[in-house]
């Protein structure tokens, strides 16, 4: 089986500091992979390495077997990878119509009407349960609200591999399984397959097939939830040597 998403030996830097040294990782169709690591181990410095906003400075990055790494972040969006960020990024002022539509836009659609947008936006805000929020301001949500909204503007690009950046941050448990259930559905639902990163490690480890480890911009550990929360390095990088 070939990997729909691939980094082989990616690296980047930013002046002195190794943000990211020789990271491999695959990404089958319809897995869902956690990304996990201590705070700066380099997990959104590689998904700014993937969505093109920081361009590995060796390695590559390969989508469907096509290398990816020196196209534009607009250019890799179109091609099928979709993404949310660590703090949501609502258009605020704009209605969660608007918000989606962007997403649509985006993905440059030729030939498509407005009312067939539309339409596909409405889809989309139906399938992440704001079905009734339509016309109504983006900054008057909820967190978890602005969180499926974004979830939502992602998915109206049509991605093929969706990164998932601290989803569950900020929110209460019962809200957590809500988000739960919605990337269950995405990966069932729409055949999309999920890189996460992610620090509530009771959901993470629950959720996810297989989980990759980054620590000081390194790979330190990959294999199933349970053999990754018992593997020595990872353990010591979460809580520091016998020293520390």
């Amino acid at each position: 089986m070939k990997p729909v998403l691939e980094g082989r030996d990616v690296s980047r830097s930013f002046g002195g500091l190794m943000a990211l040294h020789r990271v491999s990782f695959q990404l089958f169709e319809g897995e869902i992979v956690g990304l996990i690591g201590p705070n700066g181990s380099g997990k959104t410095t590689l998904f700014n390495a993937i969505t093109g906003v920081f361009p590995p400075q060796e390695g590559e990055i390969l989508l469907d077997g096509k290398p990816i790494s020196r196209l534009k972040p607009f250019q890799i969006c179109r091609m099928g990878i979709g993404r949310t960020f660590q703090i949501v990024r609502p258009f605020l002022k704009m209605t969660c119509l608007e918000n989606v539509l962007v997403g649509i836009v985006g993905k440059d659609e030729k030939g498509t009407s407005r009312e067939e947008r539309v339409e596909q936006a409405l889809l989309e805000l139906e399938f992440v349960g704001l079905g009734g929020q339509s016309h109504r301001l983006a900054g008057s949500l909820t967190l978890l609200q602005k969180k499926m909204l974004e979830l939502a503007r992602a998915l109206a690009t049509r991605p093929r591999v969706l990164l998932l950046d601290e989803v569950l941050a900020g929110l209460n448990p019962s809200e957590i399984l809500q988000a739960l259930h919605m990337i269950e559905a995405i990966r069932v639902k729409r055949k999309v397959t999920i890189f996460w990163v992610e620090h509530v490690m009771g959901a993470i480890m629950t959720a996810c097939q297989r989980i990759i480890v980054l620590d000081q911009g390194r790979k330190i550990a990959e294999g199933p939830p349970d053999e990754v929360r018992s593997n020595p390095r990872v353990i010591e990088a979460y809580l520091g040597g016998a020293d520390a």
